[in-house]
């Protein structure tokens, strides 16, 4: 009898990836997870969405895939790039939670999902406004927060560190729409 082997669809959120001159083509970045020995590889727009399928893991095993990752883009690309990894059923299970029910969507909100490295710091308070009101985070789990953004004349003009100085993780946002067609895409791969 041949054992079975159990593999989970992973979605891989970059942070900086096609910002700032960092350009790498889509095409070359499934590439590269595929070198990791990665499977059923894709991708979705080109901000830095890869999904792919790989043998289930712990905690601790997923932290070394993301440390696998993040080295190999590093090698290949010449710059860090943060990996925010999560499997296709915690992003399902953000989505299916309505993080942003009864938040009222205008011209000038936008809903985002903020993946997370780290939890947010134990004394960041929950709601919070920024003191120029161009945002509020609404909530958080341990690997995401919940952001509605104000835009100003048209403009995303929040600037900084979202969650104060304090905070030392890495964060990739997505908005809303944008995480339901990534999990939509990864799972049809």
């Amino acid at each position: 009898m041949t054992p079975s082997t159990s593999t989970t669809t992973y979605i891989a959120f970059l942070r900086a990836v096609n910002v700032g001159g960092r350009t790498v083509k889509m095409e070359r970045l499934r590439a590269l997870f595929g070198e990791l020995g990665l499977e059923r590889v894709g991708s979705y727009i080109q901000s830095g969405n890869v999904f792919f399928t790989a043998g289930a893991t712990d905690a601790a095993g997923r932290a070394a895939l993301t440390r696998r990752i993040e080295r190999h883009l590093e090698e290949q690309l010449g710059y860090p790039v943060p990996v925010l990894l999560r499997t296709a059923d915690e992003v399902q299970a953000v989505l299916d939670a309505e993080p942003f029910a009864g938040v009222e969507v205008t011209p000038d909100v936008r809903l985002t999902v903020n993946f997370l490295s780290e939890p947010l710091p134990a004394d960041f308070p929950l709601p919070y406004t920024s003191p120029k009101g161009d945002y509020e985070v609404i909530g958080a789990d341990s690997g995401t927060a919940y952001v509605v953004v104000h835009l100003k004349d048209g403009k995303w003009v929040t600037s900084g560190a979202l969650f104060g100085k304090s905070y030392r993780g890495s964060v990739t946002s997505r908005f809303l729409h944008t995480t339901a067609k990534i999990l939509a895409a990864a799972r049809k791969a």
